[in-house]
Formats: C-alpha cells, structure tokens, sequence
C-alpha cells in the first residue's frame, strides 16, 4: 500500500488522532488524498493532503467506485495501491468496488489500530 484516502465529515472531524492521520501517512512516505462530498474543506486542512477530490465539483460521487478511481488517480496510484477510510459502509463498498482495501471508521482506536496493522506503524 502506498495510498491513503481518507473522507473529511466523520473520519477527519473525529478527534485529534484522526486529524494528525494526513501528517503521519506523509511522514511514512505514502500519497495522501481527502476525498469529500463535501462543497469545500478549510484551507488549512487541504494543505495536509498531496491530492483534495471534492464530488461536489464535478465527477463522480461517493459510493460510485469511480470517485475513488479518481481519487488515486489524483495521486498517480491505481486504488488497489490505497487504504480508504470513511464513515459511511456505502461508501467503504465503492472504495472495495473499486479495488481499494476499504476501512470503516467507526471510532478513532480501532482506524489507527486497523492502519497500524496495514501500513505496518
């Protein structure tokens, strides 16, 4: 894995270990995207990220597996070199639909304990 995409409302907004995600996946050296269907995101939040894909401004939208194709596209890497994180189990099936490994973040603990074991932290 070389990719992490994670969603902005529910996963980035959950606490300081979720939001300080961006800043140690770049550290470990991966490609980092936040992939929102949100209209816009704080400047300094997508200042964090190699690549920011909103569905609201054009394009496929989350679940369609293709808005998590653009998303690593955004960052040169095919979604089967990405983890995706999001809120929402819709959404966690796109990114599997598209051939990413999908996680489901339902508490803080458990995402940075699931992203240890994948990215080896």
């Amino acid at each position: 894995m070389r990719g992490l995409i994670l969603d902005y409302g529910g996963v980035l907004t959950d606490g300081p270990a979720m939001a300080a995600l961006p800043g140690r996946a770049r550290a470990a050296g991966l490609r980092v995207a936040l992939l929102s269907d949100a209209h816009a995101v704080p400047d300094e939040l997508a200042g964090q990220f190699d690549a920011v894909v909103l569905g609201g401004r054009g394009g496929a939208r989350k679940p369609d597996p293709e808005a998590f194709r653009r998303a690593a596209a955004q960052l040169g890497l095919e979604p089967g070199d990405c983890v995706v994180v999001d809120d929402l189990p819709v959404n966690v099936r796109g990114a599997v639909a598209a051939g990413a490994v999908g996680v489901r973040h339902t508490d803080a603990e458990s995402t940075v304990s699931e992203l240890g074991i994948l990215f080896d932290w």
